[in-house]
């Protein structure tokens, strides 16, 4: 897999020729300096992004030879993305919030308002489902984007520094209630982040430099 970036002066080579294969339910760490890519590489992984060459491939699937709509609906149901600063939508309350992915897969209304309830319920939120965005604190919108990245119940979650914009109690957490869902919905988990911790509870670790991923020891 490439990718590079042309910021009108040189070429920039983010990824060259970059390998990844993740197994069923494994958790993966992904470190490196700021600016090397990983958070490119998640929204490649993601299908928020394409590569400039290679591809990515989801039980043996190719997403990017996919039409947009098939696309749409692969992302919706079978990824799902934390984002380090949550990208909630602020005029939606927080059942609202984790609605959105149920709703673009074109579940029926209701259906998508009992599981996304049930979501929040059960990652401590039960009392703030009708807070929009403005009214929670930072852990509690990062929870909130948890449960909007499962809800769906996808078979990978990736998740891009979903702890570095939190205190340490808060991050700790966090991290907790990605593990604990992880082990209930059987999930792969792909998470790039600069928490030692954090990288230490994966199965394994993986370094990106020079466009390239390496295993590490933590």
């Amino acid at each position: 897999m490439g990718r590079h970036f042309d910021d009108g002066q040189r070429v920039i080579h983010v990824l060259r020729g970059l390998e990844l294969s993740v197994g069923e339910r494994e958790s993966i760490a992904v470190v490196g300096e700021s600016g090397v890519g990983k958070s490119t590489l998640l929204h490649i992984l993601g299908a928020l992004d394409r590569p400039d060459a290679g591809d990515v491939e989801l039980d043996g699937q190719s997403l990017f030879t996919m039409s947009p709509a098939d696309l749409a609906k692969v992302r919706c149901r079978s990824l799902g993305f934390v984002f380090q600063f949550h990208h909630l939508l602020g005029d939606f309350d927080a059942v609202e919030n984790v609605m959105m992915p149920l709703l673009i897969a074109q579940e029926h209304r209701a259906v998508a308002r009992k599981r996304a309830t049930e979501t929040l319920t059960r990652v401590g939120l039960r009392d703030r489902l009708h807070h929009r965005p403005g009214q929670l604190s930072g852990g509690e919108q990062q929870r909130v984007a948890v449960a909007r990245a499962v809800v769906g119940r996808p078979r990978v979650v990736l998740a891009d520094e979903p702890t570095g914009n939190l205190d340490p109690v808060t991050a700790g957490e966090v991290q907790a209630l990605l593990f604990e869902l992880q082990k209930e919905q059987g999930c792969s988990l792909i998470i790039a982040t600069h928490s030692r911790t954090l990288a230490q509870a994966m199965d394994r670790t993986l370094r990106l430099a020079d466009g390239v991923l390496r295993p590490e020891a933590v």
